[in-house]
């Protein structure tokens, strides 16, 4: 009996209290702003184009080799509206044997890839852990405007920034080269 009254009592207080436990797929926990989650592929608005041109340092410098990457010819790069010659054509990531620990990032040159919050990419197909080169993209768009993500380098990397920097550079050029000649 009083051993039933003791059992009784501690439901009682546990009634009480806050749940601890999220009922998952209703409740979300809010995640950490340090927490790193998958990769992502980030755009430059300035050109409207990726900011990766597929040099391939992530793809080898990974770990799990859970990535695979193809570039192209940029067409834009012809007609002067962007300064990059090549640009990324496909990029995959096998999220199933991807172990989020940023290499990628580190060594990308190009402010191209950023570990993102998305962490709920499960999926029921075999090949549903694979993200491609437009999952990506959308990931990285999502992730610049939850973190308010800026480029390192804009100067070298924003297509805007380098093209105005190049056309200040241009006219100076001729210039300096038209009085030479007539020296």
């Amino acid at each position: 009996m009083i051993g039933t009254m003791r059992g009784l009592l501690t439901t009682a207080r546990w009634l009480l209290r806050r749940p601890v436990t999220a009922h998952y797929p209703e409740q979300h926990m809010p995640v950490q702003e340090r927490y790193m989650g998958f990769p992502a592929l980030l755009t430059d608005d300035t050109a409207d184009e990726p900011f990766c041109t597929g040099c391939m340092v992530c793809v080898r410098e990974c770990p799990t080799q859970c990535m695979s990457a193809q570039m192209h010819d940029n067409p834009k790069f012809a007609d002067g509206s962007s300064h990059r010659r090549k640009i990324i054509e496909e990029f995959e990531i096998n999220l199933n044997r991807c172990i989020l620990c940023g290499i990628c990032v580190d060594v990308c040159s190009f402010d191209a890839i950023e570990m993102s919050y998305e962490h709920e990419l499960a999926s029921y197909a075999r090949a549903g852990a694979r993200a491609d080169l437009t999952l990506l993209l959308e990931q990285g768009k999502r992730y610049v405007e939850t973190s308010g993500w800026t480029p390192a380098n804009p100067e070298k990397n924003s297509a805007g920034a380098a093209l105005a920097k190049k056309a200040a550079a241009a006219p100076a050029a001729p210039a300096s080269g038209g009085n030479e000649e007539s020296a």
